[in-house]
C-alpha cells in the first residue's frame, strides 16, 4: 500500500461522506505529484507538461503583445506623418487651398488641415543619391505635424519659410553623408518648358534641419522644403496637389468624411488611412492570427503530456485506486482526485507563464539590448522592420483569452484519465495483484 492510500486510509471513515473537493481529495491528489523513486517517469511528464504549459502561455503573450506594439507604434508613426484623410481636387486645380484647409479645420473632430505640395525626386550628394518624395509645407503647418513635432535632432525650423532650406530624415542624411549646413541636390525629370522639350530640374538646397520620426521607411525618404518654393519648384503655380487632414478619432472617419465632403463645398476626392494601408494593416492582423494559431500548439502538446502522464499515473496506481474504493471513496472522489492532478499542472504552468510572459514582455526592449551587445549582433534591424526599437503592448483582454485557453485545455485533458481512474472495478484490479 502506498504512503498516500495509507494516509487515505487512516480517515477512511468519513471518506464516503467527504464533500466533493474535499481535503481528503486534495491531500491524495498532492501526494500523487510528488516525485519518487518508484513513478519518477511519470513525474518527469509532468514535469515537462509543466513547462510546456508554461512556454506556450509566456511565449504567446510575449508574441500578441509585440504584434499589438507593432500596430500601434506603425499607426502612430505613420499618421504622424500621414494624414487620416486626403483632399485632392477633381475637375479643377486646388488653386483654392487655403479656402478649403480653412473650411476642412472647422469640421468638429479635425485637429489639423495641411495643404502640402508632394512630388518625387532624386536626391544626391557627391557622397551618395536616393529616391525621396519631395513635401512642400508651411512653417506653421511643418511644427505642428505630429511625427516632426519634438523630433527635430539637429538644426532649427524657424524661419523654414524665408530660407531655401530642406528638412530630411536623419537615415536619408545618414546615407547621403550630410548634416546641417551641407548642400543637397534634388532632381525631377519634368523641368523648365524649353524649345526642345521639357528639360529636367536640378537645384541644390542647404539642409536646414534632420529629424528623427523612429520608423527608418519614413526616415530615408521624406524631405520637407517651404510650401511656395516647392510649387516653383514642382510648376505648380500657387497650387497644392494634396490636403492631409487629422482628426481626433480615426476610426469614425465614415462620419468625417460625410462631413468634410459637405464643408468644403467644391468637387474633391476624399481618401482616408484605411484605404491607402489596408493591405498593410490587413497583412499585419493575418501574421498575429497565423502566429497565435501556431504557437497555440505549444499548448496544446502540454495538454496531450497531461493525458499521457494522468494515463500512466492511473495504470501505476491501479492498486491504490481499488483499495481507496473499497475503504469506501466514491467514483466521483476518484474522478475529482485525478482531475485535481491535471489542473494542478495546468493552474501553476499558467500562473508561471503568465508571470513570465509578463515580465519578459515588459522589459522585452531592455533584453534585446542586452542580447545586441552580448553577442554583438543586430536582433531587430530597423531597415527591415521599419521601427527602430522592439516595442510590446501587453493587452489585458488577450492575455485573460490566453489564460482562460489554456486552463480550459488542462481540464479537458485531465477528464479521460480521471474518467478511466473512477471506471476501474476494484474487485478486479485486486484480483490482479
Amino acid at each position: 500500500m502506498s504512503e498516500a492510500t495509507a494516509e487515505a486510509f487512516e480517515g477512511a471513515q468519513p471518506v464516503s461522506r467527504t464533500r466533493a473537493f474535499a481535503s481528503f481529495e486534495w491531500m491524495v491528489a498532492l501526494r500523487y505529484l510528488r516525485a519518487r523513486r518508484a513513478d519518477g517517469f511519470v513525474s518527469v511528464i509532468a514535469g515537462f507538461s509543466f513547462l510546456g504549459i508554461m512556454l506556450g502561455v509566456a511565449t504567446l503573450i510575449v508574441v500578441t503583445s509585440v504584434m499589438n506594439g507593432f500596430h500601434r507604434e506603425l499607426m502612430d508613426k505613420i499618421m504622424g506623418v500621414n494624414g487620416h484623410a486626403f483632399l485632392q481636387a477633381v475637375e479643377t486645380p486646388l488653386t483654392d487651398w487655403e479656402d478649403v484647409s480653412t473650411k476642412a479645420s472647422a469640421v468638429p473632430g479635425v485637429k489639423l488641415a495641411i495643404p502640402m505640395v508632394e512630388g518625387a525626386a532624386g536626391i544626391s550628394t557627391q557622397f551618395g543619391q536616393s529616391g525621396v518624395l519631395v513635401r512642400g509645407i508651411r512653417e506653421k503647418d511643418l511644427v505642428r505635424l505630429p511625427g516632426i513635432a519634438g523630433n527635430v535632432k539637429i538644426g532649427a525650423l524657424e524661419g523654414f519659410d524665408k530660407g531655401e532650406g530642406v528638412a530630411i530624415g536623419q537615415r536619408l542624411a545618414e546615407t547621403l553623408g550630410v548634416t546641417v549646413g551641407d548642400k543637397v541636390s534634388l532632381l525631377i525629370a519634368k523641368g523648365a518648358q524649353t524649345p526642345f522639350g521639357v528639360a529636367p530640374r536640378i537645384k541644390a538646397y542647404t539642409v536646414a534641419a534632420i529629424f528623427s520620426i523612429g520608423m527608418s521607411e519614413f526616415d530615408n525618404v521624406f524631405v520637407y522644403m517651404p510650401l511656395a518654393e516647392a510649387q516653383v519648384f514642382f510648376n505648380r503655380d500657387k497650387e497644392a496637389t494634396v490636403i492631409e487632414v487629422f482628426v481626433d478619432n480615426p476610426e469614425q472617419m465614415d462620419l468625417l468624411r460625410a462631413q468634410l465632403d459637405k464643408a468644403v463645398g467644391r468637387p474633391m476626392m476624399i481618401t482616408d488611412w484605411r484605404q491607402r494601408n489596408k493591405t498593410f494593416f490587413d497583412t499585419l492582423q493575418v501574421e498575429k492570427n497565423i502566429l497565435f494559431i501556431i504557437l497555440t500548439l505549444i499548448v496544446i502538446v502540454a495538454a496531450f503530456n497531461i493525458i499521457s502522464g494522468l494515463t500512466m499515473l492511473v495504470k501505476d496506481k491501479t492498486r491504490d485506486i481499488a483499495i481507496l474504493r473499497t475503504m469506501g471513496a466514491s467514483r466521483g472522489s476518484v474522478l475529482r482526485i485525478f482531475l485535481l492532478i491535471g489542473a494542478s499542472i495546468g493552474v501553476v504552468g499558467t500562473i508561471a507563464g503568465f508571470l513570465l510572459g509578463l515580465l519578459i514582455a515588459s522589459n522585452l526592449e531592455t533584453i534585446r539590448s542586452f542580447l545586441n551587445k552580448a553577442f554583438d549582433a543586430n536582433l531587430f534591424p530597423a531597415e527591415f522592420y521599419f521601427l527602430s526599437r522592439l516595442p510590446a503592448i501587453v493587452d489585458p483582454r488577450e492575455v485573460t483569452m490566453i489564460v482562460v485557453m489554456t486552463l480550459v485545455l488542462a481540464v479537458l485533458a485531465s477528464i479521460f484519465p480521471a474518467w478511466k481512474a473512477a471506471s476501474l472495478d476494484p474487485i478486479e484490479a485486486l484480483r490482479h495483484e
